[in-house]
C-alpha cells in the first residue's frame, strides 16, 4: 500500500447551506465564493456573516474553507479587492485561491496570514510555473486541467516537497484552455473571466451562408444534430489509483452552481472512494462500479477521463439530442425533525405523493435506503395528497427515519 497521505477531498458550494452538506457528507475543505471578485457570479455565493458562519461550522469538524478571489482583475477592480482582502484576513479562511498576480501582490500585502492558492485560470502547467509561484510564497498550484497523469507525476518529482499539488477529478470542463474563455464575452458582453459566463460553449449552432440569410444550415456531426463544444463531464471516481499514483494532494470537484444533491452525492461517493482505497485497494476494486453508479445519479453530460489519458478522443465530446443525463430529482433536505426522526419538516423541490417511495441521501456508506411518505401537511396545518409547486415548506411523515440533514431524492417520474 502506497505511504502516500490520504489526499484531501475538496468540493464546491455555491451557498451556505451547501456548504453544511458538504462538510455532513464528507468534504475535507471546501471552496466558496464570496459576493465579489470569484468567477461565479451568478452563483448564490457568501455575505460575510455567511462566510463566517460557514468556516465556524468547518473548523468545528476539524475542515478547511477556502475563497476564490480569482478574478482577471482590471484597474478599476484594485482598489476594492484591498479593502476586500482586509475583510477576508479578519474573517479567516484557511486559503485564497488567486488567479491574477497583481491580486495575488495584495493578498500577500493585505491578507498576510492567509495561506495563497494559484487557480487552475493561471494555466499552470510546468514545474518551473510551480516553483515560480512557491518562491513569491503561493503553497498550492492547481493544475491546469489539459495535464496528463504522466505529467502531474514529471511535476511532483520537480516541485519542493511540501508544495501543494491540487486538480480537478469531478464535473463540468470548458472548451477553452484551463477556463480562460473569450467567447461569453464576444457574444454577449458577459464576461467569463470576471464571473459571468454564459455558457454559450453549451448552446445549438447552425451556420448561414452569406447570400441565404435567415436560412438554417445545420452543423452535422450524427443524424441526431451536434454540439459542437459540448465536452462530457470529467470523472475519475473509478481511477483513484491513478491519482494518488500521480502525487495529487487535493482531490477538487466543480460545481459551485450545483444544488445540494450534486454536492451531497458526489461527495459521498469519492469519500468512500478514497478512503476504501487507503483501507484497502482490494475493497475499493472491488465497489468501483457503485461510485460509478452513484455520481450518475447526478445531472451530468456523462462522463469521460478528461486530458488524465493522454488526449481526449472525439468521443469526449457529447452529440446526442439532449445535452444532459437526469435521472434523479431532488425532492428536498431535512431542515429539522418534528419530534421524532421519521415527521420531517422539509421545502420542497420537485412533486411527490403521498404513497411515494423517496430514497434518502444521508452520510456514510453508498448503501440505497428508502421510505414511503405516509402524509404531507402545508403550514397551516391543511393534509395535502401530493405537492406539485416547488417552494413549500412541509411536514412529511415516513414509515422510517429521516434524520437531519438528509436529503431525499428519486427516479425523475414526471420528467
Amino acid at each position: 500500500m502506497t505511504e502516500q497521505k490520504k489526499p484531501e477531498l475538496l468540493m464546491p458550494a455555491g451557498s451556505l447551506p451547501v456548504l453544511k452538506t458538504a462538510i455532513d457528507f464528507g468534504a475535507d475543505a471546501v471552496y466558496i465564493g464570496g459576493d465579489i471578485y470569484s468567477l461565479r457570479a451568478k452563483a448564490v455565493n457568501f455575505s460575510a456573516d455567511d462566510m463566517k458562519e460557514g468556516i465556524a461550522y468547518a473548523h468545528a469538524r476539524g475542515k478547511k474553507v477556502y475563497v476564490t478571489v480569482n478574478i482577471t482583475a482590471h484597474n478599476g477592480d484594485l482598489n476594492g479587492i484591498e479593502g476586500y482582502l482586509e475583510e477576508l484576513e479578519e474573517i479567516g479562511p484557511d486559503g485564497l485561491i488567486i488567479s491574477d498576480p497583481g491580486v495575488f501582490m495584495l493578498a500577500r500585502e493585505h491578507a498576510p496570514s492567509i495561506e495563497r492558492h494559484i487557480s487552475t485560470q493561471a494555466n499552470n502547467t510546468n514545474y518551473l510555473t510551480y516553483r515560480f509561484w512557491y518562491e513569491q510564497g503561493a503553497t498550492r498550484v492547481v493544475s491546469a486541467r489539459e495535464l496528463s497523469l504522466e505529467e502531474i507525476k514529471e511535476l511532483r518529482s520537480n516541485i519542493p516537497a511540501d508544495m501543494e499539488i491540487e486538480s480537478f477529478v469531478h464535473g463540468a470542463m470548458c472548451i477553452s484552455y484551463s477556463g480562460r474563455c473569450l467567447l461569453s464575452n464576444y457574444l454577449t458582453g458577459r464576461d467569463a473571466n470576471l464571473g459571468e459566463c454564459t455558457h454559450p460553449c453549451r448552446w445549438r449552432y447552425h451556420l448561414m451562408e452569406e447570400t441565404r440569410p435567415g436560412e438554417y444550415l445545420p452543423v452535422v456531426e450524427n443524424d441526431r444534430g451536434t454540439f459542437i463544444f459540448n465536452s462530457k463531464d470529467l470523472c475519475m471516481v473509478d481511477h483513484i489509483d491513478d491519482l494518488v499514483k500521480a502525487g495529487i494532494s487535493s482531490y477538487k470537484c466543480e460545481g459551485r452552481m450545483k444544488s445540494a444533491l450534486y454536492v451531497a452525492t458526489v461527495t459521498r461517493a469519492y469519500r468512500n472512494a478514497i478512503d476504501d482505497y487507503f483501507t484497502d485497494p482490494a475493497v475499493y476494486e472491488k465497489n468501483k462500479a457503485t461510485y460509478v453508479e452513484e455520481v450518475g445519479k447526478c445531472t451530468n453530460r456523462r462522463f469521460y477521463t478528461g486530458f488524465y489519458y493522454g488526449k481526449p478522443p472525439k468521443e469526449a465530446m457529447v452529440y446526442e439530442d439532449s445535452t444532459y443525463v437526469k435521472e434523479y430529482v431532488y425532492y428536498g433536505t431535512v431542515e429539522e425533525n418534528a419530534g421524532e426522526e421519521s415527521i420531517c419538516v422539509i421545502t420542497q423541490k420537485n412533486k411527490f405523493c403521498v404513497g411515494d417511495t423517496l430514497e434518502v441521501l444521508e452520510p456514510g456508506p453508498v448503501v440505497p435506503r428508502y421510505v414511503k411518505v405516509l402524509s404531507i401537511t402545508a403550514q397551516d396545518g391543511t393534509a395535502m395528497e401530493s405537492c406539485p409547486h416547488a417552494g413549500q415548506r412541509l411536514t412529511v411523515a415516513f414509515d422510517g427515519p429521516v434524520g437531519r440533514g438528509c436529503l431525499l431524492r428519486g427516479k425523475d417520474k414526471w420528467g
